[in-house]
């Protein structure tokens, strides 16, 4: 099942494009990116999952390589960004799951999620980090707006 990691943000997913496309033409082993990047690889696999999971990069013993949705999104601008996000996020949870609720709240779709065995966020930080990924990817996506109870879907 594919889920954005909690500790992914989208200012780290512009990074790990950029690096990847100007830096090393495209493709990489994850050591060489993360020696690049200054970070560690704990650091960095977040990120790199998550680009996976929306399909931007390409994951696979050790090596990394942009896709051809990738490459659109770095020369894309802002509005063909979000697009990209926007599309990507739907098949894959959270979004998935609040898609299908349409409109809810922080606990309504913690409790939804449990019920579709998402055990990402099923820890002492989950509902934090749930708030965090809806509004930092949903929200700048314009999957997602805010409302006086919660979260409402607009796309």
């Amino acid at each position: 099942m594919d889920v954005i990691d909690p500790d992914a943000r989208i200012a780290d997913l512009l990074g790990l494009l950029y690096v990847l496309n100007n830096i090393f033409d495209g493709k990489t082993d994850l050591y060489q990116m993360e020696k690049e990047m200054e970070v560690d690889l704990d650091d960095l696999m977040p990120i790199v999952y998550t680009a996976s999971n929306i399909g931007l990069v390409n994951a696979e013993s050790g090596d990394i390589s942009i896709s051809q949705k990738g490459i659109e999104y770095i020369k894309s601008g802002m509005n063909t960004r979000k697009q990209i996000i926007r599309d990507s996020l739907k098949n894959i949870e959270p979004f998935k799951t609040a898609i299908s609720m349409s409109e809810f709240t922080l606990e309504d779709i913690i409790d939804k999620l449990k019920e579709n065995d998402v055990p990402t966020f099923n820890n002492p930080d989950g509902t934090h980090d749930l708030e965090v990924i809806l509004i930092e990817w949903g929200i700048y996506s314009r999957l997602l707006k805010k409302t006086d109870d919660g979260f409402q879907v607009i796309a």
